[in-house]
């Protein structure tokens, strides 16, 4: 192996999202030099996801630190049918927690810099080329290892030739600051082939306000934008959410729901989070899953470094989910939906269990109608 003295870095990430802040504070925990390029001016703007974690996100990585103002406990799932009729549903000891996104990023940057890591904002990731056994990055310098976290349409996967996601969903979604819903221990999933072919549409309290959106399958061919003006008037009065009280903000964007078509690393660079598409394509959620896989990208990384592991690259491609069942359900949504069957079915102990696998994985109880 080249002498670290060869590089300025022996980690460069291009990308302060959670698979890339998880990937540096991974590396970081060996004391390596660790940097992190980020092409905003602040962490915490112009986001694109809705910031919902899972119960293992918080009790399983480094985000059960973040504080507890940023946080909302949600315990509950209220399913709807296309006709609003609707099921409450919920899992025993099972929560998700709706989050204060914008200030969490910025907790996530400060907790980069806490230690070590060189967060760099407004310089984002333009080019790299090979040097030695690793990467000469523009504005960076050289490093022994380039992790793309850089989200869908990846720049380093286009700059390093690695693969790229092809299937997305395009989302859209609204806060409304400052609003409370009479119900907001639960996430309110709105199916709607009218709203949301290929996905659904929501509604969730958080610790600021509330948050509206919808996602549809994604034709490049075809592009068509979500009606999300029409979706919150159809749903305003069955979640409660005030008259008259319009949005503060909008961000919309394309979510990857579909694999990696092509590899995932090359010597010396690899790939992490929506980059490699390691989202679940039929929820497109993407946190958990992309918190650990560059959690397990940089502690591959330090390993390696250290002498006391195998090569990160190989580790990085054997620790991506294949998520085969999900992707069964994935086709059945963009080839089967319709709505007739859930406004007649939705009590059906069928329909429940498939909501139970995609909210909280056959743990589900239905609750009351």
């Amino acid at each position: 192996m080249t002498s670290s003295s060869a590089y300025d870095w022996d980690l460069v990430v291009a990308g302060a999202s959670f698979a890339g802040a998880a990937c540096a504070l991974a590396a970081a925990q060996y004391g390596l030099r660790v940097c992190v390029l980020e092409r905003k001016a602040d962490p915490g703007a112009r986001l694109h996801t809705t910031g919902i974690l899972v119960k293992e996100a918080l009790e399983q990585t480094w985000l059960q630190h973040a504080p507890d103002a940023l946080l909302q406990r949600v315990e509950q799932v209220r399913m709807y049918a296309p006709n609003l009729r609707n099921v409450l549903l919920a899992a025993p000891g099972y929560y998700f927690m709706t989050t204060d996104t914008p200030n969490l990023m910025r907790w996530l940057g400060d907790e980069l810099r806490r230690h070590g890591v060189d967060l760099r904002l407004q310089q984002p990731f333009t080019e790299a080329h090979r040097h030695g056994e690793g990467w000469h990055v523009a504005g960076a310098g050289r490093t022994r290892y380039l992790v793309g976290a850089d989200g869908a349409g990846s720049r380093v996967a286009q700059r390093t030739g690695l693969g790229q996601v092809q299937d997305f969903l395009f989302g859209v979604e609204q806060e409304f600051a400052g609003a409370w819903l009479p119900q907001g221990g639960a996430l309110h999933c709105f199916a709607s082939r009218r709203f949301a072919p290929g996905y659904i549409g929501w509604a969730a309290q958080n610790p600021t306000g509330v948050q509206v959106g919808l996602a549809l399958r994604h034709d490049p061919a075809q592009v068509r934008r979500p009606d999300i003006e029409g979706f919150v008037r159809h749903v305003r009065s069955v979640i409660g959410l005030p008259e008259g009280q319009g949005s503060d903000a909008t961000r919309a964007g394309l979510i990857p729901c579909g694999p990696l078509q092509g590899p995932l690393a090359a010597p010396g660079v690899i790939l992490t989070g929506d980059a490699a598409g390691v989202v679940s394509p039929l929820s497109a959620g993407g946190i958990h899953a992309g918190w650990r896989h560059g959690w397990t990208v940089g502690d591959a990384v330090g390993l390696h470094l250290r002498g006391r592991g195998p090569t990160p690259e190989a580790v990085a491609a054997r620790a991506v989910p294949t998520f085969r069942r999900k992707r069964a359900l994935r086709w059945a949504m963009d080839h089967l939906q319709q709505d007739w069957p859930l406004d007649l079915m939705l009590g059906a102990g069928m329909v429940r269990r498939a909501a139970e696998q995609i909210y909280f994985h056959r743990r589900g109880l239905r609750m009351d109608r």
